[in-house]
């Protein structure tokens, strides 16, 4: 905590504001700003905000409340997420002057496989390129001794104090209002009014509760049980039974929507979405052959490194936002299953953007902050079309097979003629909208190419071959 922070008393004052109308609610030289919470869109909010008030000259003082180190592996330091950073993503912080190190990047994703009880088929990146990458939230799982890794939300969060941000190492209690602004109070026993105070805490985060009883029409967003776990297999271990493949599952399993084990650094994790996951559907997940496969013969499922059972989001916050306040990231409205750190990317930095150019009022941000975020929202809507329609597609073998074939036959074409697989690799590693996705698989051409293959399936004297075979 700094010390200038520490002495801080409820009774001081702000820089006085204009008392007109027009500047009431903007931001102005010395004005203060509270980030609850240091992971990606807080440390994003904090990085776009001072990035650009220093373009314009105007000097701003942000406080980014995080008690957590993120440079601890384990539970200290985890945020608790899968870790995949988007192709899309990727590309579009390079463009804003982020480029990721190498020891952030656990290791560089160019493909992923496909597994299906009927089959699997390796589906490779449609650019060509290594673009996706595997982080650690923190600085890997619970014993984790190679620390020459590196923590993507300490990197972010490094970002914005090297913009000026000021983080304070301590938890926010309690939240009131005091003379029009947010009234923050700390463990530390510190109070302070904010002319702007951004949530930016997960789903999981007690600090969600202190919003409910303000009155000012927020309800967090809903949410569903996941689940998370990383396995030791050694550097070489990951190499020869992973390589830089994320390996993905539709698995005719009760209660299971998706899962994928992605690789990084030492470690493979778990990761698992359906519906009351519990130590049942998980062990049937990694005891089906097609898992057990992937893993070394010795592998012992019961030995995970560090294990979670987090909330995600899955439908948006009502409201997130109010009078000089705006929820970010998953206690805001994110992406639903995919590319949440990029939904996080997209709304920080429009509401840093409103807040600087626009103003911290209600009006503000419903009209210039919201907007995105019911982009996500409409988006996420076609998404659960997608994901529904998978569903009942995971159910029918012939329609596992035809998509099975179809993938394997496009691995030997060109990129663009590859449109089951570029439309599998947007959905699985939300590297494109989802109303994207969804209108390519109406294409003329991607329908004809799916009609053919399953009924190349249905066809009675067809001589039944593996889709490794004829790969």
């Amino acid at each position: 905590m700094s010390s200038d922070f520490k002495n801080i008393k409820s009774s001081d004052t702000h820089p006085p504001l204009s008392d007109e109308n027009t500047s009431h609610f903007k931001l102005n030289e010395n004005s203060r700003i509270a980030v609850i919470g240091g992971g990606p869109s807080g440390s994003f909010f904090a990085y776009f905000l001072l990035n650009m008030a220093e373009r314009v000259g105007l000097d701003l003082h942000v406080d980014v409340f995080e008690s957590r180190d993120f440079d601890n592996p384990g539970p200290a330091g985890c945020n608790m997420c899968g870790g995949i950073i988007s192709e899309t993503l990727v590309q579009t912080l390079a463009t804003e002057g982020i480029e990721l190190p190498p020891n952030i990047v656990q290791r560089g994703v160019d493909s992923y496989f496909l597994h299906m009880d009927v089959g699997s088929v390796k589906i490779e990146t449609p650019l060509q390129e290594m673009r996706i990458a595997a982080v650690y939230r923190a600085r890997g799982p619970k014993g984790n001794t190679d620390l020459e890794w590196g923590s993507f939300d300490g990197y972010l969060l490094k970002l914005a104090r090297y913009k000026g941000a000021n983080l304070i190492d301590d938890r926010v209690v309690d939240v009131a209002w005091s003379n029009g602004r947010p009234e923050i109070k700390t463990r530390g026993g510190v109070v302070r009014s904010y002319d702007l105070l951004v949530v930016a805490v997960g789903v999981n985060s007690p600090t969600l509760k202190l919003f409910q009883d303000l009155d000012m029409g927020y309800k967090p967003p809903g949410t569903t049980k996941t689940y998370i776990c990383e396995y030791y297999l050694g550097h070489d271990g990951v190499g020869s039974n992973l390589g830089s493949s994320m390996h993905t599952f539709l698995l005719k399993i009760p209660r299971l929507e998706f899962a994928a084990i992605i690789p990084k650094g030492s470690y493979a994790t778990v990761c698992m979405l359906g519906y009351k996951i519990d130590k049942e559907l998980v062990q049937s997940f990694l005891n089906d052959p097609a898992v057990k496969k992937i893993f070394p013969p010795d592998w012992d499922s019961d030995k995970g490194a560090c294990q979670c059972s987090p909330r995600m989001n899955i439908s948006p916050a009502k409201k997130p936002y109010a009078e000089r306040m705006v929820f970010l990231g998953d206690c805001g409205v994110s992406r639903l299953y995919k590319d949440g750190i990029g939904a996080a990317y997209r709304t920080a930095k429009a509401a840093a953007r409103t807040a600087l150019f626009e103003g911290v009022s209600e009006e503000d941000f419903e009209d210039h902050f919201w907007p995105t975020c019911k982009s996500l929202k409409n988006d996420n809507a076609i998404g659960k079309l997608i994901f529904l329609i998978i569903g009942q597609l995971q159910k029918i073998s012939l329609t596992r097979r035809a998509i099975l074939r179809m993938v394997s036959k496009e691995q030997k074409k060109e990129g663009k003629k590859r449109r089951m697989s570029a439309v599998l690799w947007d959905m699985f590693t939300g590297s494109a909208p989802y109303k994207e996705v969804f209108f390519r698989t109406l294409h003329p051409l991607f329908l004809t190419s799916f009609l053919w293959s399953f009924a190349v399936e249905i066809w009675p004297f067809k001589k039944r071959t593996t889709i490794q075979e004829e790969s």
